[in-house]
């Protein structure tokens, strides 16, 4: 049996040491991946029953494989909060023993075996090893054994920049709740780390470095080209952290060590991982340049392009404004060559601007060029919708016939929830009404009127 992610370590640890009258009596935990199969596994091994409490939203994929582990999988709640709710009620209604994904002195003794077996096969100097944070039970783990023996070496997090919660509550100096998470890499998709692993990481950790997905992305396709391995989001995200942080630092001939804690990928999330890993490398970036509908200017902007390699390209009519905007991606590249190229635009007079970094961009706006329009009280925004039946008809029943849907764009993730582009005509006497419903919707959105690409292609 396999697990493919280290959540297995702290699972059996805990489960192997209950009374066997309680272990008898079964165990019961909440997850939506990877602890899920480290809980079935572990019960399999050890021979008692395992309930594994799952959100709804979970993709089909990954409660069929939890399933096929033995376990017995129940579909509760809209989240994970919803969720652990139901499994820590039905667990003790059942005398069933609670396993936690992270906060409990056994689990994170579980996950700091990855850290002794750094250091006993490590026989060179470490800089610093560098660890994926969800709840805190692997870091935490692996710098409470790292620095009794070896207190010289660096433990360093790394989480996603929108879900960065243990970042901030060592700001504070205590635990915070996100109000939002961001769900690309969802196995550290937690709105607050554990109590335990806080108090440790407050006294052991040496920093926290964040990342974004492009950059997460970038190094799932390094290890996929050199490894043929295919890591999960927070998989690969230690791996971009260690990037991130030697780049920073300028830091060469050094060892450090970066944990790819998990490789439960979703086929159907490779689509999104593709379309953003040479971006996290720059090996695309995006341009827009506006040019003048005149006898000879395209070919002029087609002249200052050059030799550059165009790997995309779109271009739009303005009558309104006798112009024509081109959106178009450049191929491998450095950030030089793309300020030279900007410059050269701008100085025979065609704007242009760089938009490689806009997220609207990626997921709906580069799809959706040439829908130019002005919409009377038009209110765009970005919904995260769960992937289950029904979820697009309860965000139609909270918000419409009270306004009108002037814009509707899709974009799945691969099991994530799927990224919807909205636009609403509400008028500015309706925006606290709107906000109302939008939130008691339950899902999570932001208004992006506002944002520059938006208005360059679609207004």
């Amino acid at each position: 049996l396999q697990a493919f992610s280290f959540k297995l370590r702290g699972a059996y640890n805990m489960m192997s040491k209950l009374p066997k009258e309680q272990l008898e009596k079964g165990v019961i935990c909440v997850s939506a991946g990877n602890h899920a199969q480290g809980v079935a596994i572990a019960a399999k091994t050890l021979g008692c029953d395992a309930v594994i409490v799952m959100p709804v939203t979970t993709p089909q994929i990954k409660w069929e494989s939890v399933k096929r582990l033995g376990a017995t999988v129940v579909l509760e709640g809209d989240s994970y909060a919803e969720a652990q709710v139901y499994a820590k009620k039905r667990g003790e209604s059942e005398n069933q023993t609670f396993i936690p994904g992270f906060d409990h002195p056994d689990i994170i003794a579980g996950q700091g075996t990855v850290g002794m077996e750094i250091t006993r096969q490590m026989h060179d100097p470490i800089h610093a090893i560098f660890v994926p944070v969800g709840g805190g039970g692997l870091i935490a783990g692996i710098a409470a054994f790292v620095k009794r023996i070896s207190p010289e070496v660096r433990i360093i997090g790394v989480e996603p920049t929108d879900a960065n919660t243990m970042a901030l509550s060592l700001h504070h100096g205590q635990r915070v709740v996100l109000d939002q998470v961001g769900g690309f890499a969802d196995g550290v998709a937690i709105e607050q780390v554990g109590l335990e692993t806080f108090r440790l990481c407050r006294e052991l950790i040496d920093g926290v470095v964040l990342v974004g997905r492009d950059a997460i992305c970038a190094s799932i396709k390094d290890v996929f080209e050199k490894k043929r391995s295919i890591l999960e989001p927070s998989g690969a995200l230690a791996l971009a952290g260690a990037e991130a942080y030697c780049k920073f630092y300028n830091l060469k001939d050094i060892n450090v060590v970066a944990i790819t804690s998990g490789a439960n990928m979703n086929f159907d999330r490779l689509r999104l991982v593709t379309e953003l890993a040479n971006v996290g490398r720059q090996r695309k970036a995006v341009l827009a340049t506006f040019v003048p509908e005149e006898p000879g200017s395209f070919k002029r902007f087609a002249e200052l392009v050059g030799k550059t390699n165009i790997t995309k390209f779109n271009c739009r009519y303005e009558p309104e404004k006798k112009q024509s905007l081109v959106l178009y991606s450049v191929g491998l590249h450095t950030k030089f060559e793309i300020q030279e190229m900007v410059e050269r635009m701008e100085s025979h007079k065609l704007k242009t601007m760089e938009v490689t970094n806009n997220d609207m961009l990626k997921d709906h706006l580069g799809h959706l060029m040439g829908g130019r329009t002005n919409v009377e009280n038009e209110l765009l925004c970005r919904f995260v919708f769960p992937e289950r039946p029904g979820a697009l008809m309860k965000f139609l029943h909270a918000l419409s016939p009270r306004w009108n849907i002037s814009l509707l764009h899709y974009h799945a993730q691969g099991g994530m929830g799927a990224n919807v582009l909205v636009g609403i005509q509400v008028s500015s006497n309706d925006l606290d009404k709107f906000r109302y419903h939008a939130n008691n919707l339950g899902y999570e959105y932001e208004v992006e009127i506002d944002n520059e690409v938006f208005q360059l292609l679609m207004r």
